[in-house]
């Protein structure tokens, strides 16, 4: 079962417990119909209530439930269906975050969160008091570069206005500029990101906005196309460029570790006539070659670079500078 229709299985079984407890003898049919189940469907659900319960785990712990008869009869099942109640942090804590959450610009369904807010402050009284008082600012640091690439995002968004980028890409150390029309911002570990339909690639991007060097406001209408369509940024943030450098890696048994912690392209058998120690020959690609350079010096002999040369060449000086300073710190403290 997919991870989206567990969720939604388990959203059911939590709305049929206190629905079926109300409906003691319900004919099966209806439950199901009620559901919108056939009642093959309805039936294995109640199986699976049949072993739910709470903590303990004990017969008197689990749900009974009954449907041979044709109809449908729960039990057991009181604390489960009792609504959940918050506790004054929790709704204070969950109050700031949905706050926050509405200051961010381009947030798309702002809708559905005024509601849930409205909702929310209503109904927890003296949490709601208390979470006015906390302010959360997440506006960026002292950089002022970053705080007018921001304000000229957030412009373009409110006004629905192109922009034109100074973009660095790092990967190629190349400083391209492109017009791009933007969707949203958005936050994620700390950093903010563009994502804007980029007329360059003719697809959407992702900006990180500390590499935006600069941000023009354009008198030009900057709605995306119809085909833009936001992109995951929990699970598919870092998805592959066709800006990102192709690096290829030769890795010794010891550090086959990195296939599984890494997103790589490709993992195939290192090729006969490659480097003696190596069993693995991997690729990935990289927006920014620093973090690969760090890998590297970390995985030391464990690794060596096929593709690009200057990748090797950039990661042999890195290593020979922290050797000296080492070698030279170790002559200081003798």
């Amino acid at each position: 079962m997919s991870g989206s229709a567990s969720t939604e299985r388990l959203s059911r079984l939590l709305a049929m417990v206190p629905y079926l407890l109300r409906h003691q003898g319900i004919p099966l049919e209806e439950a199901a119909e009620h559901f919108g189940l056939s009642t093959d469907d309805l039936v294995h659900d109640l199986e699976l209530l049949f072993v739910c319960g709470t903590p303990g785990h004990l017969p008197d712990d689990l749900i009974d439930a009954r449907w041979e008869s044709g109809r449908v009869y729960l039990t057991n099942a009181d604390p489960i269906a009792r609504p959940a109640r918050l506790a004054v942090d929790e709704a204070v804590a969950l109050l700031v975050g949905l706050r926050t959450l509405a200051e961010v610009p381009g947030l798309h369904d702002r809708d559905a969160l005024d509601g849930a807010l409205a909702k929310l402050t209503e109904a927890t009284g003296e949490a709601a008091a208390a979470a006015g008082a906390v302010r959360v600012d997440v506006r960026p640091g002292d950089d002022a570069v970053l705080a007018d690439v921001l304000a000229s995002c957030r412009r373009a968004l409110a006004g629905h206005r192109r922009l034109r980028l100074a973009y660095l890409v790092p990967s190629r150390d190349e400083r391209t500029e492109r017009d791009v029309d933007p969707m949203r911002l958005v936050t994620v570990d700390g950093r903010w990101y563009l994502e804007a339909w980029c007329h360059r690639v003719e697809g959407v991007r992702l900006f990180r906005v500390d590499r935006i060097e600069s941000a023009e406001v354009l008198d030009v209408d900057g709605t995306p196309p119809a085909r833009a369509v936001s992109r995951d940024v929990d699970s598919d943030l870092f998805r592959a460029s066709p800006d990102d450098l192709v690096v290829t890696l030769d890795l010794a048994p010891q550090a086959a570790w990195v296939v599984d912690y890494y997103p790589v392209e490709s993992v195939t058998t290192a090729p006969e006539g490659a480097w003696e120690q190596a069993s693995l020959r991997v690729r990935l690609r990289s927006a920014d070659t620093r973090w690969v350079r760090r890998l590297l010096l970390r995985l030391g002999a464990g690794a060596r670079v096929v593709d690009p040369p200057e990748l090797a060449v950039e990661v042999r000086e890195a290593a020979l500078r922290a050797l000296d300073a080492y070698e030279r710190a170790g002559t200081t403290a003798r």
